[in-house]
């Protein structure tokens, strides 16, 4: 398979997680409203891209660590309006 294909799918799929955290930190923030979301999943989720976006940067692959350290920061923000709109 030619490289300009594989590159084409790896931005694709980069660009589809990275984007995938949109809809949920809006409708948080909107309905300020978040104990739909389960903690445990998104601390599994940050500790994930943590380990991937060091991943990224042992194998000295800028896309892996890059695309990885932006899901792990809208993971992270996911996680802090969960904290921000706790039930009081």
């Amino acid at each position: 398979m030619s490289p300009l294909w594989v590159n084409a799918v790896g931005t694709a799929a980069a660009l589809c997680s990275m984007t995938s955290f949109t809809p949920q930190i809006l409708k948080i923030w909107r309905e300020r409203d978040a104990p739909s979301v389960s903690l445990r999943m998104w601390l599994l989720t940050v500790t994930g891209f943590i380990l991937w976006t060091t991943y990224g940067v042992l194998l000295h692959s800028w896309p892996v660590t890059v695309s990885n350290a932006v899901c792990l920061v809208l993971s992270g923000v996911v996680l802090w309006l969960k904290w921000k709109f706790r039930a009081a």
